[in-house]
């Protein structure tokens, strides 16, 4: 398989997904090819379960963290742990394409956050990847305020 292949298994409006993880049958290592389109901003977001590793090909990807945003070029790297440490997004602000390897483990059920948009994920069977949806996936509100 080749990482730099126009090979794509979803297509959006600023984003293309290849699933290298599942063509390749891996069975702890998830993966992803990531072309992100100028102007795509990822969801920002964290994981319970997994731990992602972006990997920048070519372009430039801004990585946007809770207490940082970073700049990213070619083979240059980001990592997300689990839980809170691991919050980010990955954005496309410049006039090219940018084009990222994530891999991430494969640990099902998984958790995830999403706290600009106030909701809780939960997804079993499979590790969500965008554009591939988990067998059972789940997504929650999360009140903002304790009622009495």
């Amino acid at each position: 398989m080749n990482v730099n292949a126009n090979e794509w298994d979803v297509e959006r409006e600023t984003l293309r997904i290849r699933f290298i993880g599942h063509a390749l049958e891996s069975e702890l290592i998830g993966g992803v090819v990531l072309e992100l389109k100028p102007g795509h901003r990822g969801p920002y977001h964290l994981h319970h379960g997994n731990e992602e590793l972006a990997l920048v090909l070519d372009g430039e990807v801004t990585v946007r963290g809770e207490a940082d945003v970073r700049r990213l070029g070619p083979g240059e790297l980001a990592f997300f742990p689990r839980g809170r440490a691991g919050l980010h997004a990955l954005e496309n602000h410049s006039e090219e394409p940018a084009r990222v390897l994530l891999l991430s483990s494969k640990v099902a059920p998984d958790v995830t956050e999403r706290p600009e948009e106030g909701l809780v994920g939960a997804f079993a069977g499979d590790v969500p990847t965008l554009g591939r949806d988990a067998p059972v996936e789940h997504f929650f509100p999360v009140e903002s305020s304790v009622r009495g």
